[in-house]
C-alpha cells in the first residue's frame, strides 16, 4: 500500500454539500497559461462569507486548503504513476516494479531522471497527507478522492494494476509554458498567448507512459514516450509554480498564508529541474503515429524562444507595462485560478474517462476557492 492510500483512507469523506451538475465541458475553457476563468457575480454573491477568527482560518481559507489538497492528491497519483515505471521504487514511495526500458529511454534526458522522479513523487505525496492533516487540526473536512479512483493502469510491466484518478495514456500536452518563459514583452496576465514548443503534442492524444509492453518497441516509439514525459512533466509542475502564489492572495489567516508561501515554491523547483530535462529530448518521428520532436536549437526554431540551454525566467512585463521588466512566476493573476487549473489538466487529457461525479466535485472545489476574499 502506497503513502496516499495509507495516509487518505484515514480521512474522512469531503463535504457532502458539494453536489451540482456541472458538465465536463465546462473545464475546457480557458487554460492556466491565460490565467482565464473569472466567476460570475452571481457566484460571489452566494459564496459562504468569510469571517475571520482570532487564530483560526476563514472559510475562504479552508476552501482554498481544501481545493489544493485535491489537486496534489491528483499530482501524487500521477507522479506514482511514472514512478512505478522510469522513477525509483523505495520505502518513501513504495509500488510498480520499475520498467526497464521505459526507464532507460527517460534517462537519455538525463541519467539522474529516476532520482528527480522518485523525488517530485515523494513530495507531492506529503503535500498532500500535511494539507489534509492541517485541516483535520483545525475540525475541517479533508478531502478524499478514492472513490474516483477508476481509471485503469498501464498494462505494462512494471504498473500495479491498481485503479487510479488519472490517465497518462491520452495527453494533449500544452508545451507554451516553454515559451512564455522566455518572452520579455508578453504576460499571460497581460491576455497574451503563447506559441507551442512541440506543435505535434498539442494536435492529438499520445502516452507518457507506455500503455502496454507493445509499446517498448520501436525504440523510436518509446523514445517518444518518454519525450512526452519529460515535456508533461514541465507542463504539470510550471501549473503548481503558479497556483500557490495565484490563491496566497485570497488568504487572510497568516499561517494558512504560510503554508501556501512555503509548499509553492517547491513546485518551482520541481518546474525547473523539468525545464532543464526538457530541452535534452532527442528530436525524432515517432514512426507509429508521426508525432515530431524537433531540434529546438536549430533554424526555424532556435534563439530566445527556444535554445534549450535558457531555461532561467526572462525578465517581462508585470502589473503594468509601464513598470521596468522583472523576472517573474506568470501567471499570477488571482481571479479564476482555481478553475483555470482544473481547465488546464482537463484540456491536458488527464483525467479522460473520469465520471461526471468527478468533475462536479472538483469544480465546486475550485469555484469555493475563487471565491474566498482576504479579510
Amino acid at each position: 500500500m502506497n503513502k496516499v492510500e495509507t495516509r487518505e483512507d484515514n480521512f474522512e469523506e469531503g463535504d457532502n454539500s458539494l453536489k451540482s451538475s456541472v458538465s465536463r465541458r465546462s473545464f475546457l475553457g480557458t487554460s492556466l497559461a491565460v490565467g482565464a476563468g473569472t466567476l460570475g457575480a452571481g457566484l460571489l454573491a452566494n459564496a459562504p462569507t468569510a469571517r475571520a477568527q482570532q487564530g483560526a482560518p476563514t472559510q475562504g481559507d479552508v476552501d482554498i486548503l481544501r481545493f489544493l489538497a485535491a489537486a496534489e492528491l491528483i499530482e501524487a497519483d500521477l507522479w506514482q504513476q511514472y514512478n512505478e515505471l522510469g522513477g525509483i521504487q523505495d520505502d518513501e514511495v513504495p509500488g510498480g516494479t520499475g520498467n526497464p526500458a521505459y526507464t532507460a529511454a527517460v534517462a537519455v534526458l538525463d541519467e539522474d531522471m529516476d532520482q528527480y522522479i522518485h523525488d517530485n513523487t515523494d513530495d507531492e505525496i506529503t503535500h498532500a497527507a500535511f494539507l489534509n492533516a492541517y485541516l483535520v487540526s483545525k475540525g475541517r473536512a479533508p478531502v478524499n478522492l478514492n472513490q474516483f479512483r477508476t481509471l485503469p493502469s498501464s498494462r505494462a510491466t512494471g504498473a500495479r494494476q491498481i485503479l487510479r484518478l488519472t490517465n497518462l495514456m491520452q495527453l494533449t500536452v500544452d508545451t507554451s509554458w516553454w515559451t512564455r518563459y522566455r518572452l520579455e514583452d508578453k504576460n499571460p496576465d497581460f491576455g497574451d498567448t503563447f506559441g507551442q514548443a512541440i506543435p505535434g503534442l498539442f494536435a492529438g492524444q499520445f502516452p507518457a507512459i507506455p500503455r502496454n509492453n507493445a509499446d517498448l518497441s520501436p525504440p523510436r516509439h518509446l523514445q517518444a514516450i518518454a519525450n512526452t514525459a519529460g515535456f508533461h512533466f514541465g507542463f504539470i509542475e510550471q501549473g503548481g509554480t503558479s497556483l500557490y502564489p495565484s490563491l496566497a492572495q485570497r488568504v487572510t489567516d497568516p499561517e494558512v498564508l504560510r503554508i501556501l508561501l512555503s509548499l509553492g515554491p517547491t513546485e518551482a523547483m520541481h518546474f525547473q529541474t523539468w525545464h532543464d530535462k526538457a530541452g535534452n529530448a532527442p528530436p525524432l518521428t515517432d514512426p507509429t503515429n508521426g508525432l515530431t520532436f524537433p531540434d529546438l536549437n536549430a533554424p526555424p526554431f532556435g534563439g530566445e524562444q527556444f535554445q534549450t540551454n535558457l531555461i532561467m525566467p526572462e525578465p517581462t512585463i508585470f502589473l503594468r507595462r509601464t513598470f521596468p521588466i522583472c523576472s517573474i512566476v506568470r501567471p499570477t493573476n488571482t481571479a479564476g485560478a482555481a478553475m483555470a487549473a482544473l481547465n488546464a489538466l482537463t484540456a491536458d487529457g488527464l483525467f479522460i474517462g473520469q465520471t461526471q461525479a468527478f468533475f462536479t466535485f472538483l469544480t465546486q472545489l475550485a469555484q469555493r476557492a475563487d471565491a474566498a476574499q482576504r479579510m
